[in-house]
């Protein structure tokens, strides 16, 4: 049944949401009021229910992705630690888990910071903060302020760089590397225990990896691109 004015208008976490969708899989220009309509199954005006303007929207995705990759990052640098390995650890989860930092959301933020001088100017402040948090905790840790810069500019480009080159590599394979990041960052090895916190606290994905997709739940933003039942079949279905 088409949706009337007096009808639900979604919400703004709906319409960014499907924002957030749009620009992972096509870039800022592919963000754009009716595609987002047309992509809800809502109307164009419901849209200015909750943003005034497309700029308001984009300004929504900018404070989304600071608040969650940025604030993220500087939690996890931040959390406790009783050596430099777990602590370095304990920023690495930002690397495995989505829901602290989105890889897809940052190579797209970066995308789109090459052609709007407002994004590239949060990127780079989002750049700076980032670096702060990670060099103050090696200070907090004993290394010398240039020391400190020093390796967290070598831990957070090597990041930056798996994600401007989208690398590609197995969870496996990358867990199995942590204990040599690890050592190269800070020129201490983990132990056995801090590695085997490490991998406890991400054995979901792990276990993940080895479920057939198909028997895999739909995330939500797949889900709500799901037509009902009786429509056509979903193209979400794996």
């Amino acid at each position: 049944m088409a949706k009337t004015e007096r009808g639900w208008r979604g919400t703004p976490d709906l319409w960014l949401d499907a924002a957030y969708a749009l620009l992972v899989e096509s870039g800022i220009e592919a963000v754009k009021v009716m595609p987002l309509a047309d992509r809800l199954g809502l109307s164009r005006t419901s849209f200015y229910w909750h943003f005034a303007d497309r700029e308001a929207l984009l300004a929504g995705l900018v404070a989304r992705w600071q608040a969650k990759n940025t604030g993220n990052l500087i939690a996890r640098c931040e959390a406790p630690a009783a050596t430099i390995a777990e602590a370095l650890l304990n920023l690495f989860d930002c690397w495995y888990d989505d829901g602290l930092f989105d890889s897809r959301l940052e190579f797209a933020m970066r995308t789109w910071a090459l052609t709007d001088a407002s994004v590239a100017a949060a990127m780079g402040a989002a750049d700076a903060d980032r670096l702060a948090a990670i060099t103050a905790l090696f200070r907090r840790f004993g290394y010398s302020e240039a020391e400190a810069d020093t390796r967290a500019r070598t831990l957070y480009l090597t990041q930056v760089g798996y994600i401007a080159l989208r690398s590609e590599e197995s969870l496996e394979v990358r867990m199995g590397r942590n204990p040599a990041y690890v050592l190269t960052f800070c020129g201490t090895a983990p132990t056995g225990a801090e590695i085997a916190a490490f991998q406890a606290r991400h054995e979901v994905r792990l276990a993940a990896r080895a479920t057939p997709a198909a028997s895999q739940p739909l995330t939500l933003s797949e889900a709500r691109q799901c037509p009902p039942k009786s429509a056509r079949r979903c193209p979400c279905a794996r």
